[in-house]
């Protein structure tokens, strides 16, 4: 659906690969039962024999064929775009403000949050009508 369920935000010389294995661990105590993660080529390599290793579940990684040129929808990429065009709609997400990290965390899960309840109390109105 496209919901965040754990955030890690960190510096930006970090590299992807490795800002994965911070989510990650954080994810695996929180959702023991996880045992897929989709993923674009950027996480290829290393990682998926890392998780495969350290947190017992397989990455499908999604990769663009190499005879396709332009623009080409990959599946469930998607998904992410979707999630970080509700993000920006957030003022405090529009823009890095925040001085801490974990402030920013903070108001990433403050904006799911949002986002959750309001879809559930929109449902149950339609459900109860």
């Amino acid at each position: 659906m496209g919901f965040i369920l754990m955030v890690v935000v960190h510096a930006a010389s970090l590299q992807d690969r490795d800002g994965a294995k911070l989510v990650l661990d954080r994810i695996f105590y929180s959702f023991p039962k996880l045992r897929l993660i989709w993923a674009d080529a950027g996480y290829a390599g290393k990682l998926v024999d890392w998780v495969r290793h350290f947190i017992g579940c397989a990455i499908k990684i999604f990769k663009r064929s190499d005879d396709t040129s332009g623009f080409k929808i990959l599946p469930r990429r998607w998904v992410v775009e979707r999630t970080f065009a509700w993000l920006g709609r957030y003022r405090r997400l529009s823009k890095d403000y925040e001085y801490y990290p974990q402030t920013s965390e903070t108001m990433i899960y403050a904006a799911m949050t949002h986002l959750m309840l309001r879809r559930l109390v929109r449902n149950r109105r339609c459900s109860s009508a």
